[in-house]
């Protein structure tokens, strides 16, 4: 088992990418500290990772509230005494819109729940994993780093960019701890993240682009899946990953490449 006595931190656990990863995390010997929002949602993940014989625990925060991660935290340690993995994991597309229709509120909601959400995960967990060292994992997007086609994401893909920025600026800070920080960039993923997100008249403001026929060369044109993110995941947070820091790997089948 790759991540044998390891405690790990997963935001976002209860759907799509964090899950898949939860689950994959349990199997390969972890303990997983399942984190977000809705309480039955996370629930259903740590009671499918126990089914399989594995440890979880679920945590309730709001990312974006300092003392709810805060508390989050302090339940983890409490339970383990330990932290060695952080995905933080969660976030929102948030709303698409041209930039005179988009509201300062939607703007900082996108802003606080994806960027200062990230910051307040790992500003946590960082006093934990310095202590044996241990392995940080963003998740980005394609958007905002390679892709920036997507007219209206204006708010959604500069969080992006920044949790690059943050990423590699992190990684030089906790080098010495032996603490090792990396960003995963997805394309088009099989969740249901896109639900959520609230596109408004971007047909007005939208460059028109004919792109060739299947969008995702790799795949021909099928979007990927949440277990292909989870076993990129496993792999940065594993031993096997031991000398890379500081680096933001895309897992797009190469979307962006053809679309940026």
């Amino acid at each position: 088992m790759q991540l044998a006595n390891k405690v790990a931190l997963i935001t976002g656990a209860g759907s799509g990418i964090g899950a898949a990863t939860a689950l994959l995390f349990a199997r390969e010997g972890a303990k997983v500290a399942a984190l977000g929002r809705s309480e039955e949602n996370t629930q259903q993940i740590v009671s499918r990772i126990r089914e399989q014989g594995g440890e979880a625990i679920p945590l309730i925060a709001d990312i974006s509230q300092p003392g709810q991660m805060q508390q989050a935290i302090d339940q983890l340690i409490a339970q383990w005494s330990r932290l060695d993995i952080v995905f933080a994991n969660a976030g929102i597309n948030g709303v698409w819109a041209s930039l005179e229709e988009l509201t300062i509120e939607e703007w900082n909601k996108t802003v606080t729940i994806n960027l200062t959400g990230t910051f307040l995960t790992i500003k946590y967990a960082v006093p934990f994993l310095k202590k044996q060292g241990g392995s940080i994992i963003v998740t980005a997007s394609v958007n905002g780093t390679r892709i920036f086609s997507n007219t209206g994401a204006t708010a959604y893909a500069s969080t992006k960019a920044a949790q690059v920025a943050f990423t590699k600026m992190i990684a030089l800070e906790l080098a010495d701890a032996r603490v090792r920080a990396n960003v995963i960039c997805p394309g088009a993923i099989e969740t249901d993240i896109d639900e959520s997100t609230e596109q408004r008249n971007l047909d007005q403001v939208r460059e028109p682009v004919d792109f060739p026929e299947g969008r995702i060369p790799l795949s021909d044109g099928q979007p990927g899946s949440s277990e292909q993110v989870a076993q990129l995941v496993l792999f940065l947070a594993s031993d096997n990953a031991s000398h890379i820091t500081g680096t933001e790997v895309w897992i797009d089948g190469a979307e962006s490449l053809l679309q940026g």
